[in-house]
């Protein structure tokens, strides 16, 4: 499949060798202590993780290989939201808390929603 394979792999110089020869480069990040990624709903952490950069034709390309962590996100409410909350609907501050992370933030659904 691969010419010089031969079963036997490739020598790692001459793969080094020909990846140079088409402009790649690759080098690791050294001392990585973690490697987060962040989505609007989950944080995947990677505790263990081995960096790489591959460098193709001045386009960087990273490289994480560790074992993943998903991780839920909780919804960081401004106390200035949590206060027009509790002072519009009568609560206190931590039921208005509540209800604005039960509305992802969203004043008007959890003012909606503890008024009903």
């Amino acid at each position: 499949m691969f010419p010089g394979l031969g079963g036997r792999g490739m020598n790692p110089a001459k793969v080094k060798q020909m990846m140079k020869q088409m402009g790649i480069n690759v080098t690791e990040v050294e001392d990585v202590e973690q490697v987060i990624i962040r989505t609007s709903s989950k944080d995947i952490v990677f505790n263990d993780a081995n960096v790489s950069i591959m460098n193709a034709q001045g386009v960087d390309t990273y490289q994480v290989v560790g074992t993943p962590e998903e991780v839920a996100r909780e919804i960081q409410v401004p106390d200035d939201d949590v206060r027009l909350v509790a002072e519009q609907t009568g609560v206190s501050e931590d039921q208005a808390r509540e209800a604005l992370k039960n509305a992802n933030g969203d004043l008007a659904e959890a003012i909606l929603a503890l008024s009903s």
